[in-house]
């Protein structure tokens, strides 16, 4: 099976709508339990934050859809605040 996704893009999990925005951090060996053969190409490790702590989990890659958001993992927001000396 084909991979579909590369490190660094952006998956959510298909058919949740309140599925967290994840980084696809690399394919990872699975080995199947009725053959015993091991799948190099069909699972991924996602990784997302939630309240600040890092979750990681393995999927199969035909349950996640990519998305076409960037940035980053964590929301920074940054104000310019500037001093009055009035």
């Amino acid at each position: 099976m084909p991979r579909k996704f590369k490190s660094g893009e952006w998956v959510k999990v298909k058919g949740k709508l309140i599925s967290p925005k994840m980084q696809v951090i690399q394919y990872v060996p699975k080995k199947d339990s009725i053959f015993g053969l091991v799948d190099n190409d069909s699972y991924l490790e996602c990784v997302w934050y939630k309240n600040g702590e890092r979750k990681s989990k393995v999927f199969h890659q035909n349950r996640l859809i990519k998305i076409i958001e960037t940035g980053g993992l964590l929301n920074t927001f940054t104000t310019n605040s500037k001093l009055s000396l009035t």
